[in-house]
């Protein structure tokens, strides 16, 4: 929000209150109220009719029902825009973890109109996708791959033909409503700078952040910098910390040198040490080169194992998800301390197997890096989970421009939680736990978590895209 739309937010605020006296659908009575983009921190009452906001005031309001916030924080609901769990198990634990929309942003999909097909509308919680360059190059090149490319996709260099329809094609999803546009180039090592910078061009023409995971560390953040700058894209540079690793402050500080510089670039980071991927993908192409103890930083998440040269090779063939333990709690904490960092989870439960970033990044940072540790203050943390998501889509999204706030007229997608027991749960072994300390979570104004349990008979969750060009 702009300051002079802020006072005009709260003075619409103050004008509603002092003249309503009739009821709401719901009240949250007596909550701690911190809004990162107003920067409201105090004890209020919030009425909400409908899926809206519609009075935030220090006066007594009655309605329907009454949720005693007392001694709880009242947050907007947190964004995810790094979430590949685009499934009601998942969002079962994103809603748990007080995520009231998530966008599978990073990979995304090669078929805008199909994916929201499939997720027949209404949802546990709100959703959107990209259209993505892995998924495509994957469609064009003929790489049959799941998820991420295991053949041609991975080691074609790219034809003018394939390029421009490539390019088709990321017009065709942008037209049919993608959120933003996904580059997974650290998948794709065959992609020229030129492919690369085909895309970002389209991007630009509609509008689009770029959501890249970039390729070779330092030199690969700079290539994605300079891509963005020459083609004019919004630039969203996913999972510091994974990317940056051991040189997560010098990484950032590169992010910080393009910003001041004017450009428009943004990152994330989630709150563990372990990364997870697919075994078969293009980062472990040398895998047969490698010493002996380094297999044992790989855990296949369906058994929870260790792995070996041995069973390494044979689920590499297979084909399949591990978390691998490659950083140091360090390294993360140098990038959740960043100011410039936002909190996306990169998460994905399936089958009750997973990460534990997929149930409970959200409750580790509050829990572990503000309550316990305090190497984070809470506001600063609730900016980075709510109005700085909100504020990277909100250009091309017209819907995300009322989320991530808390003023009337502002959609009713509220986290509600108890600042002193808040925290994760779930393990490497065990990522199928939900967070604790989550007390309600209202998405469109009505309850998905409602004293703290999960709600399974609602499903107020609205597909987010841009309207159809």
């Amino acid at each position: 929000m702009k300051p002079s739309y802020q006072l005009f937010a709260f003075a619409t605020v103050v004008l509603f209150c002092s003249c309503t006296s009739g009821s709401f659908d719901i009240v949250i009575k007596g909550g701690q109220v911190m809004d990162p983009d107003s920067g409201l921190d105090d004890v209020r009452n919030i009425g909400i009719q409908g899926s809206k906001i519609v009075a935030v005031t220090q006066d007594k309001i009655i309605g329907k029902r009454i949720i005693n916030a007392d001694g709880l924080v009242v947050s907007p609901g947190f964004i995810d825009l790094h979430d590949h769990g685009q499934n009601e198990e998942a969002f079962r634990f994103k809603a748990l973890d007080g995520v009231t929309s998530a966008f599978e942003l990073e990979v995304g999909t090669g078929d805008i109109a199909k994916w929201y097909t499939e997720r027949d509308e209404s949802q546990f919680i709100h959703y959107g996708v990209s259209i993505g360059h892995i998924p495509v190059r994957m469609i064009v090149t003929g790489d049959e791959g799941y998820f991420l490319p295991s053949g041609p996709a991975k080691t074609v260099v790219a034809s003018e033909l394939q390029i421009a329809e490539m390019t088709r094609r990321f017009e065709e999803g942008l037209n049919q409503g993608a959120v933003a546009v996904g580059f997974g180039i650290a998948y794709t090592p065959a992609a020229t700078v030129e492919e690369f910078e085909a895309m970002l061009h389209v991007a630009s023409q509609y509008n689009a952040s770029a959501h890249i995971h970039v390729r070779g560390g330092l030199d690969g953040l700079r290539e994605a910098i300079t891509g963005a700058a020459n083609t004019g894209t919004a630039l969203h540079v996913v999972h510091a910390n994974s990317s940056g690793a051991e040189q997560t402050a010098e990484f950032l500080a590169i992010i910080e040198e393009a910003r001041a510089a004017g450009q428009d670039v943004t990152t994330e980071a989630y709150p563990y040490s372990a990364s997870q991927t697919y075994i078969e993908s293009a980062l472990f192409d040398d895998w047969k080169t490698w010493e002996p103890e380094r297999y044992q930083i790989f855990q296949w998440v369906n058994t929870g194992e260790r792995l070996n040269r041995q069973s390494f090779a044979q689920y590499r063939a297979m084909g399949g998800i591990v978390i691998v333990h490659q950083r140091t709690e360090a390294m993360t904490r140098t990038a959740i301390e960043s100011p410039l960092t936002m909190i996306a989870s990169d998460g994905h439960i399936e089958n009750g197997r997973g990460h534990p970033r997929g149930s409970g990044s959200y409750a580790r940072v509050l829990g572990r890096y503000v309550r316990d540790e305090g190497i984070l203050d809470l506001m600063d943390a609730l900016r980075r989970m709510t109005i700085e998501p909100a504020r990277r889509l909100e250009a091309r999204v017209p819907a995300m421009q009322t989320k991530g706030r808390i003023y009337a007229g502002a959609d009713a997608d509220l986290t509600i939680f108890d600042p002193e027991t808040v925290i994760d749960r779930a393990t490497y072994t065990n990522g199928a736990v939900p967070s604790e300390g989550f007390r309600y979570v209202l998405v469109n104004g009505i309850p998905i978590v409602d004293g703290g349990r999960f709600v399974e008979d609602v499903r107020p969750g609205r597909p987010i895209r841009v309207d159809e060009h």
